[in-house]
């Protein structure tokens, strides 16, 4: 690799909902971290590689630091927040235009003070009158005096190149860290299960209750096929009459839309079973939180 590459670590961090996993699909041009207009979509870290003829980024999409749910699952998120700011060359921190509030300041206090902070005000496709901007960035400027601002719509492909421009100066020279045709270090298996579980999301809006999963039970492959089963996980039998829905039609309209994405980001035939599973307090299970992949 010649003189003067670059390569690097970028945590993306903010409170949740404010667009970080759509961001990292668009820094990378894939799905590959889920999204949904629920908060707290994004449960574990996920890593997104840009790979370009001067820089590889390697960004980390974490969940949205947490305070309203309590139990297992919420602490060992915050705990992933926490680790993922740790061995990083650039802090990105996503914040919705025109709401600073204390969840962030919270957040503020977590990250650290030894890597250079770039902060970025999303959703600006979403305001009235732009000149509001001005102050809120000199206020953010003033208030946490981060290395870098730069106001974009991630969802719009919106000034991802000006984040981009002040972003790469600020990684350490080095050879990539990753092949150059791999843009995540997710399995397939992790993957498959991330997209029933945005489905449901999607799907069951403010229906779908918090203590929510999805375990894939088998992951088959043969040649271009892949069979994979899977069960969605709930906590009350109330709760698995809502995510199957009348005569199967939601669970089943879950299943096809996962599908569908699985097919076009494996590159072939997806088989797909899905059903679902009553597991009281499974949220609160270590064995459980660990067979499902999270670092307990």
């Amino acid at each position: 690799m010649s003189n003067g590459y670059r390569a690097g670590t970028i945590a993306i961090v903010g409170r949740p909902n404010v667009g970080k996993s759509t961001l990292l699909n668009q820094l990378v041009g894939q799905k590959i971290s889920i999204t949904s207009r629920k908060p707290q979509t994004t449960r574990q870290r996920i890593t997104g590689i840009l790979t370009r003829d001067d820089a590889q980024l390697v960004f980390v999409d974490t969940p949205g630091f947490q305070t309203q749910h309590r139990g297992a699952m919420t602490r060992i998120m915050n705990r992933s927040v926490t680790q993922s700011l740790q061995e990083i060359d650039v802090v990105l921190w996503v914040i919705e235009a025109m709401k600073c509030n204390d969840l962030d300041a919270a957040l503020y206090r977590q990250l650290p003070r030894t890597v250079p902070l770039m902060l970025a005000i999303n959703k600006i496709d979403l305001l009235a009158d732009r000149k509001t901007l001005l102050p809120f960035i000199k206020e953010l400027h003033e208030r946490f005096q981060p290395d870098a601002i730069v106001p974009l719509a991630a969802q719009k492909n919106l000034q991802l190149d000006e984040l981009l421009k002040t972003i790469i100066p600020r990684l350490p020279e080095g050879p990539p860290l990753f092949e150059a045709d791999e843009i995540t270090t997710a399995s397939e298996r992790f993957m498959a299960a991330e997209l029933i579980r945005e489905k449901l999301f999607r799907l069951l809006g403010d229906e779908l209750p918090y203590a929510t999963a999805v375990e894939i039970e088998r992951f088959e492959t043969l040649n271009n096929l892949r069979r994979i089963y899977a069960s969605v996980i709930v906590d009350k039998a109330s709760q698995k009459a809502i995510v199957i829905g009348k005569g199967g039609e939601k669970l089943k309209a879950v299943g096809t839309q996962a599908r569908k994405d699985m097919e076009q980001l494996f590159g072939g035939k997806v088989y797909l079973e899905v059903w679902v599973k009553v597991k009281s307090g499974w949220a609160d299970s270590a064995a459980t939180l660990k067979r499902l992949g999270f670092d307990v």
